[in-house]
């Protein structure tokens, strides 16, 4: 068998053993003698995946009434339609259903057997961690849930965060879901600008807040930003000073330990399907960021079907994923909780005392699920790190990426450093839904550099610009079908003109994302990048990711940036920013070699028009690099109109491309 008559070969395929044990196995398995789903395929994993997914698309209500099922969710008033209306935006889940998250989250220590077990893992910069049983959890939330019922706190309130990822977090997001009210959160180290720009739009009425935090080594002192932030925070009824340095607490302010101290159990508001859980937030680099709503159940029955069939996460799972509380994979990794998984929280540098500071941290809490983002993996890459000789990673059997596209070196870097034997889950969705479009599917081969599959319930289309579903080619990230986890609305949209112009305004009535994708003929996704910041040559559309791949493998090269410019006479300008390596140069034969390797790698368009060195690359506060803000910037728009401040990781990077459009002729 060769690769150019029969396709690429698989970096890893899944043993029948280990197929057979899946929950995903199980689940087809079951939903094909309860529910109507077509029976598995023996032999033949890819064929049983694609028919389940037909059939999860095309039976929509048929799919999430097994998913419910299979996962006993716990309705204390039963659903009558499992899908009132599936109009995009609005489909009405799960009608007339009463439930609540924190009950679901929280039931796995209601059992004897596992009350003493570990629910929480939290572990920092100091490598040692500390246990939270599911009892002693249940008493926290139980406690602090009652505390903020005494501060009047009602269904529908909001109820704020300015927390590391801890397990003071933790307890305070499911002690506000058990009460009904709306969590929203965002890490210490978001300036007061950024958080207020956040949380003044939903107006909280309770403030959960450290004094500061530890992040690669150094304590970081926060109390003047929460001091702001109380200042400009008017619906603010009560502080809760969480002492993580141990600082006096200020004046007026309630003290988490007497909050969480009452041995009760946790009582449940029972709150309707679509009652709001937590408000995320876009990136929202000009303007407000958008303030999205997401609904107790609709997360619920999302989370148990990414985690539990997706993820191949269990009881007897041990979940990481690097993480922060600004960041959607926080709530993400605290859904573990779901499926009866030991979260595993870490709070501290990615890439402390070393880069390769997270494996050690997957061998001192025994993960088995690994998640972290892909540019993490490339810096190991890079900095030649050895995890797999330098660690005992032998509980880890799924390492996960997202943030953005794994390159192809990623996936051998995994391969070859960390285990042969690994199961690669590149994942790719988004804050909007607080899940995934397509990723990890445990039954399936992995390729280097695709993500294996469209996710179940998810009907993940490529259009071309008339709205045409391509294979094989590039084309617009479109979901035609809805999913569960989909906002509710967007906060302060009483029309909703906002939430319909950022997903339906092109294509009415199918979401689309604004990433490029290619759904391949053999059924696995390849993302090349935001469609927003496309980069379009000689009628040609390209995507950043695949020349940041090429670029990035070359040791001289930090970071890149790539923008692509319409100019007022019809010509079209490419310039790659690069932020340089300690001790490199920028000559003219680093040049030639970064024109060569794009070159060489994809094609002589990809090559751009000139490389400009930079003192580093903008990213939004979630680490994304900042395309379009730039790309403004260079079309003459002014850095106040281009981007909001307060959304950026360093805003004086900016300055430079503000500074560079003026001075092109």
């Amino acid at each position: 068998m060769t690769e150019a008559s029969h396709g690429p070969q698989p970096l890893w395929e899944p043993s029948g053993d280990r197929i057979a044990g899946t929950q995903l196995t199980r689940f087809h398995d079951w939903a094909a003698r309860h529910h109507g789903a077509p029976a598995p395929r023996p032999g033949d994993p890819h064929g049983s995946y694609g028919d389940l997914h037909r059939w999860s698309v095309e039976e929509l209500s048929d799919f999430w009434t097994a998913v419910v099922e299979w996962f006993d969710v716990d309705f204390t008033t039963p659903y009558e339609r499992v899908l009132g209306s599936r109009e995009m935006p609005g489909a009405q889940w799960f009608t007339q259903a009463t439930l609540n998250y924190a009950q679901h989250a929280l039931r796995a220590g209601e059992d004897p057997q596992r009350a003493q077990q570990p629910a929480l893992l939290q572990i920092d910069e100091d490598q040692r961690p500390q246990t939270v049983s599911w009892a002693e959890l249940r008493r926290q939330v139980g406690s602090l849930a009652q505390e903020l019922r005494r501060l009047g706190v009602r269904p529908g309130d909001r109820v704020s965060g300015y927390v590391p990822n801890t397990t003071e977090a933790a307890v305070a997001l499911l002690a506000t879901a058990a009460v009904g009210g709306v969590w929203t959160s965002c890490a210490p180290d978001f300036g007061a600008r950024s958080v207020l720009d956040r949380f003044q739009q939903v107006e909280p009425v309770v403030l959960f807040a450290v004094d500061g935090y530890r992040y690669g080594g150094k304590e970081h002192d926060r109390r003047e930003v929460v001091a702001e932030l109380r200042r400009e925070l008017p619906t603010l009824r009560a502080v809760v000073n969480i002492p993580l340095l141990g600082h006096e607490p200020p004046a007026d302010t309630l003290d988490w330990d007497t909050l969480t101290r009452h041995d009760v159990q946790p009582v449940f508001e029972q709150v309707p399907f679509d009652h709001p859980l937590w408000v995320l937030y876009s990136s929202g680099t000009t303007g407000l960021p958008k303030a999205l709503v997401q609904s107790q159940g609709g997360i619920v029955v999302e989370h148990l079907k990414q985690l539990g069939l997706h993820c191949d996460i269990g009881p007897r799972d041990r979940f990481f994923w690097y993480t922060s509380t600004g960041w959607m994979m926080w709530n993400f990794l605290l859904s573990g909780l779901l499926v009866g998984s030991t979260i595993i929280l870490y709070d501290g540098s990615p890439g402390f005392p070393a880069v390769d500071a997270q494996w050690q941290i997957a061998e001192r809490t025994g993960a088995t699920v690994f998640g972290t983002s892909a540019a993490y993996v490339m810096a190991c890459r890079k900095a030649e790190a050895h995890p797999g000789r330098d660690f005992d990673l032998s509980q880890v059997k799924c390492v996960a990426t997202t943030g953005s596209p794994l390159p192809p070196d990623g996936f051998r870097w995994i391969h070859d450093e960390v285990a042969e034997d690994m199961w690669i889950a590149s994942v790719s969705g988004g804050t909007d839904v607080c899940s995934c479009f397509a990723g990890a599917v445990p039954t399936l081969p992995v390729y280097i550099g695709e993500l294996q599959a469209p996710a179940l319930a998810v009907d993940l289309q490529a259009w071309d610009v008339q709205g045409r579903p391509v294979v094989d080619e590039v084309g617009e990230l479109i979901v035609t079908n809805p999913m569960p986890s989909m906002p509710i609305h967007f906060w302060n949209d009483p029309d909703g003109s906002r939430y319909h112009d950022s997903y339906f305004e092109m294509f009415p009535g199918a979401w689309r994302h604004g990433d490029w994708i290619t759904l391949t003929s053999r059924g696995t996704v390849v993302i090349h990048g935001r469609s927003d910041s496309t980069l379009n040559r000689q009628g040609v559309r390209m995507g950043s990711a695949d020349i940041y791949e090429a670029v990035e493998r070359l040791p001289e090269i930090r970071e890149s940036l790539v923008i692509g410019v319409e100019l007022p006479d019809g010509g079209y300008w490419m310039p790659l920013f690069v932020h340089l390596a300690e001790g490199a140069t920028l000559d003219d034969a680093l040049r030639d070699r970064i024109k060569t390797t794009i070159r060489s790698s994809l094609s002589p368009r990809h090559v751009p028009d000139e490389v400009v060195e930079v003192a580093g690359v903008p990213h939004t506060l979630t680490g994304k690099r900042l395309e379009v803000p730039v790309k403004r910037l260079l079309q003459g728009t002014s850095l106040e109109k281009a981007v909001n401040p307060g959304s950026v990781d360093n805003v004086e990077l900016l300055r430079f491309y503000e500074d560079l459009a003026q001075r092109r002729p």
